[in-house]
Formats: C-alpha cells, sequence, structure tokens
C-alpha cells in the first residue's frame, strides 16, 4: 500500500535551540529510513510503500524526541494512502517550488 505521511513534531522544552536539536535528532532518524523525505519549515513528509512501515516511522520519532531529553512532545500526523495505484508524490506536490 503506497502511503504519504506528514509528521510535525512538537517536543516540550526550555528553548528554541533544545527544540531545534531534539527535532534535528528526529529528523536524521527519518533520513536513516532510506526513504524519501522532505523537510518543510513545519513538517517532515515521508514516502513509501510499506503503510506499517510509516506507521513505525511515526511512533519511534515520538519515541526519539522523548529519549533525546523532552519530557513531553505532540506529534501531529497527516496520511495519505492508497489500497492500489500511486499517489502525488512529494516532487508533484511541491517540486515546481523548488527548481534550482
Amino acid at each position: 500500500m503506497k502511503a504519504s505521511v506528514a509528521i510535525q513534531v512538537l517536543p516540550k522544552t526550555d528553548s528554541d535551540q533544545e527544540t531545534v536539536r531534539i527535532v534535528d535528532e528526529v529528523i536524521a532518524y527519518i533520513a536513516s529510513t532510506g526513504l524519501n523525505y522532505y523537510v518543510g519549515p513545519f513538517e517532515t513528509t515521508i514516502e513509501g510503500d510499506d503503510y506499517e512501515q510509516l506507521m513505525e516511522i511515526v511512533k519511534n520519532c515520538q519515541l526519539i524526541a522523548l529519549k533525546a531529553g523532552c519530557d513531553k512532545v505532540s506529534a501531529y500526523v497527516k496520511i495519505v494512502c492508497r489500497a492500489e495505484g500511486d499517489i502525488l508524490t512529494i516532487d508533484e506536490k511541491v517540486g515546481k517550488y523548488h527548481l534550482e
């Protein structure tokens, strides 16, 4: 099942610098999965063919934020999936706005 997940991780911290540090750790984890992803100013979008794998990544993003030092984390998630066929890719959605 093809799917696309957008996740915004919001760790509760005492400073913007600490928030950025923890979010950077979450993004590093997402990058380590090998899946296609796109970091935006409010959320990170991840694409994949395995819905269960994407849901595991969503769970792990929260656990990584907690392990990185915050005592509370909120996560806002958007999911698009399709049983058969394709979904719009990250590039199809925003590629025309990010020409080099």
